[in-house]
């Protein structure tokens, strides 16, 4: 399976993560294992609910779920938040 390795800033930690996401998968999908990353990497401060949302760092535009990783054009280095 491919991998991409992309950051993920958690404002209400104010710490970044670098993250492996597959390649192949939906947002949706991706959205799951970016909260239990996080709140594994955070030793539990972050904990997400159902108004968790993923979105562009560099605009803040909030990141539909039911498009794929490729369908973004998400790549190596890409800058998401999670908030």
């Amino acid at each position: 399976m491919d991998k991409i390795l992309i950051e993920v800033f958690v404002p209400v930690l104010g710490s970044p993560f670098d993250i492996f996401i597959p390649a192949q998968a939906y947002l949706f999908e991706v959205l799951e294992l970016i909260k239990k990353a996080v709140t594994e990497l955070s030793e539990g401060r972050f904990t997400a609910d159902g108004t968790t949302a993923l979105c562009f760092r560099e605009n803040g535009a909030i990141i539909n779920i039911n498009l794929s990783v490729a369908g973004l054009e998400l790549h190596d280095g890409s800058r998401l938040m999670l908030i």
